[in-house]
């Protein structure tokens, strides 16, 4: 069997990392290492990991010793920087390993191939093809080991499919070739999606094995305010659960998704990313004396460029629309690293993007703007340079070519803002 790392960066989650913890010294070999970050916690996950360390000897951790909080995005790349194995597997402080869940990773890994677990779950979220749902318990205090245990005989599989999700294993060297997550995300949220989009370009497998799993309570970051509830009914529910901070950073690595692939997420019912193609497109309309922020927030991350068209020799207009650029710009940019003062422009100037999509922006309505949405899957089926008209709006295709595979490697020293990190190593 080959040795693993196992990487789990926490924060304020010590009743799940320890659960965790002693899933994998109970269930696995325990020749496997396990790498802890605590995220700036305040729940004593530090004096734990120190006491740990003391009798574990393939034990390390690291704490960020703050006050910014970093998330796993980063996390988990300083984790695998210090990982004493080949093979490094991405897992959750609120995962536990189920007996042989080494055994089956070590039997499919190999360089240039990605395997996933199987997650078995409680009814927290809607079914799929790619996991199994079986209720042994929303929190630690309430798992039902035996019940899983017992269960686990009916679930396995000999059979595999080829998504990818946590856990996931890969080998160190392939992690690495790639630059690791992109801190375009951090502190969390799409840094996932964004990295399995980059694995498939790359050219590695995915492998989910079928008899190798964890429990997954789930969602037991800073997501939720309080954790999962039941009703009286014994239903387990999440709605409106999530914290502030929560769905402010979700929806700012959505958009951050959207700009740097051109389109969102998408995947097969095993969880196997579906990668529409990158292509160099503006959006271009006239300045009529309606344009607002608001409408610029809604096209800006689905484009390369945005022109405003003024009428010629208006200069009224011009500064206008200047003006609308630069409300936007002052609301948005702190939540981007892309250069919108590079990306939203005012002229009548020749636009060299490869794709042109001019329209009437006072016509666009739920139903058409979601071709814009679209545009990329619509782009590709229609495999010409031409020009075409779909209801509001007319395509000028210069060029075809696509720039998904410049993607595939990232640089995260261009991040200014986490050059100095206040890591302690222990």
């Amino acid at each position: 069997m080959k040795p693993i790392s196992f990487i789990q960066p926490s924060r304020n989650n010590l009743r799940y990392l320890k659960w965790s913890y002693n899933s994998i010294r109970k269930n696995l070999d325990p020749m496997h290492e396990i790498c802890v970050a605590s995220d700036f916690s305040n729940d004593g996950t530090v004096e734990w990991c120190k006491e740990i360390s003391k009798t574990d000897k393939n034990f390390k951790f690291i704490v960020n010793e703050g006050p910014e909080r970093l998330g796993h995005t980063i996390l988990y790349d300083k984790l695998i920087e210090i990982a004493s194995n080949e093979i490094v597997c991405i897992y959750h402080a609120d995962m536990y390993a189920c007996p042989d869940l080494d055994k089956s990773i070590s039997n499919h890994i190999e360089p240039g191939i990605v395997v996933s677990a199987t997650r078995i779950e409680p009814p927290l979220h809607p079914p799929g093809q790619e996991k199994i749902l079986f209720d042994c318990g929303i929190e630690p205090e309430e798992f039902d080991e035996n019940k899983l245990l017992n269960e686990l005989k009916f679930f396995r599989k000999q059979n595999t499919t080829n998504g990818i999700f946590a856990p996931w294993a890969i080998y160190k060297k392939d992690f690495q070739e790639i630059g690791g997550h992109d801190w375009l995300f951090a502190p969390q949220s799409k840094e996932d999606s964004d990295i399995f989009n980059r694995f498939q370009l790359k050219g590695y497998k995915f492998i989910q094995t079928w008899e190798g799993f964890v429990y997954h309570m789930t969602c037991r970051g800073s997501r939720f305010k309080d954790g999962a509830k039941r009703n009286p009914n014994g239903q387990v529910f999440m709605a409106g659960r999530e914290t502030d901070e929560w769905l402010k950073q979700n929806g700012k690595s959505s958009r951050e998704f959207i700009r740097k692939w051109g389109s969102f997420i998408s995947h097969d019912q095993y969880m196997k990313p579906i990668i529409p193609h990158k292509y160099d497109i503006a959006f271009v309309f006239n300045y009529m004396g309606s344009v607002t922020s608001n409408l610029l927030k809604t096209l800006e991350p689905w484009c390369n460029n945005l022109y405003i068209r003024v009428v010629e020799y208006s200069n009224v207009e011009k500064v206008l629309a200047s003006n609308i650029i630069r409300e936007y710009v002052k609301e948005e940019q702190s939540n981007t690293s892309f250069d919108l003062v590079e990306k939203i422009k005012v002229g009548n100037g020749k636009i060299p993007n490869n794709i042109i999509v001019e329209f009437d922006f006072m016509k666009l309505n739920q139903e058409n703007i979601r071709f814009l949405f679209q545009l990329s899957e619509i782009i590709a089926d229609s495999g010409q340079i031409g020009e075409f008209e779909f209801d509001i709006f007319k395509v000028k295709i210069n060029s075809l070519k696509t720039y998904e595979q410049d993607l595939i490697k990232v640089d995260n020293s261009k991040y200014e803002k986490y050059k100095s990190l206040n890591l302690t190593y222990f």
